[in-house]
């Protein structure tokens, strides 16, 4: 038997979510089982646990997107019983069962080995949000960002892939401007390293001019919308935007000019996707340089139980931070 956090959706589409003990039949199919012991919450999960979306195919369901713990039993030979394992993406907790539960099967090549010097509750500190951030910053820093260079714009700076990239950026020697719509909380981002907070106000509205004064050296930006519209026109020449989210829209109401007359670059991110040598590079650089005690400061604890309203939080952004989820607890 193991613990879930079960969705089901009624015959009039009525969506719910409550904790549930299932029998361990009802696991999907995998040649891998871990024995999950902490997750987190992301804006999929919200969705997830929603009719939001339409990212969940079939009902009954079991969200969370990523997970770690240690292997229970393996039918492939790169994993064996004992192994500690992290999960991010592939559209697990989506079409395939995720995280929230105390036990999970999935196909053994979603899996990558927990980093030397990492702890799962670290792991789930940093999850997807934080695995994104150092996907952002790796590809801006390969596409020639170095300290340096001048200031580091982070949209939604506030948020879980913001707030991991402000601590990664400043950890790095960056110097980080931070944008939040949340005055109130320039104490939590300089705390993990922004020299700088700007109004979201300031970048929210989209201007007639293609290109404004160059200002930033780069950018990771989990907004998308009116505002990375403004920014690409607002970066240094030959600079870069990692776009890794669309909290403000997915319409890009921009001109190609940026791209022509100063060669910005906009670089996608994609974690759910990514192949597994690159997820091996991007945690063994968060596992070296996300500093530990300032992710720990990030972190918000919860339970399975707590998850249906802190998804409906994090939808409407009033999520600070990361959640990190003690499914055992």
């Amino acid at each position: 038997m193991f613990k879930a956090l079960v969705v089901e959706k009624s015959e009039s589409g009525e969506v719910s979510a409550s904790v549930q003990t299932l029998d361990d039949a009802r696991l999907p199919e995998g040649n891998v089982t871990v024995a999950v012991e902490y997750t987190t919450l992301n804006y999929k999960d919200g969705l997830c646990m929603t009719a939001g979306g339409g990212l969940v195919r079939s009902y009954p369901h079991v969200p969370g997107i990523d997970f770690a713990g240690t292997v229970e039993t393996s039918d492939d030979p790169r994993y064996r019983a004992g192994d500690k394992v992290v999960l991010t993406g592939w559209r697990v907790g989506e079409v395939h069962w995720g995280g929230y539960a105390t036990k999970a099967r999935v196909n053994a090549d979603w899996l990558v080995p927990l980093p030397d010097g990492l702890t799962t509750r670290q792991a789930m500190a940093v999850g997807t949000a934080g695995f994104t951030a150092m996907l952002a910053v790796m590809a801006l820093e390969d596409h020639g960002l170095a300290p340096g260079a001048g200031e580091v714009l982070v949209t939604g700076a506030a948020g879980g892939v913001g707030s991991v990239a402000v601590a990664i950026l400043a950890k790095l020697g960056y110097q980080v401007a931070a944008v939040t719509g949340r005055p109130e909380l320039e104490p939590y981002l300089k705390s993990l390293g922004a020299r700088r907070i700007i109004a979201r106000a300031e970048l929210a509205e989209t201007v007639k001019r293609p290109l404004e004064t160059e200002t930033w050296a780069g950018c990771i930006d989990s907004v998308g919308g009116a505002m990375l519209a403004r920014v690409l026109g607002q970066m240094k020449y030959g600079a870069s935007v990692s776009s890794v989210g669309l909290a403000g829209g997915s319409q890009l109401p921009a001109t190609v000019i940026p791209f022509l007359l100063r060669g910005v670059n906009l670089l996608g991110i994609d974690s759910v996707m990514r192949p597994y040598n690159s997820r091996l590079r991007a945690w063994s650089r968060i596992s070296r340089d996300l500093p530990m005690k300032t992710l720990e400061a990030m972190v918000q604890p919860a339970t399975l139980a707590d998850l249906p309203q802190l998804g409906a939080a994090i939808l409407k952004g009033q999520v600070q931070g990361r959640v990190v989820v003690d499914v055992n607890a």
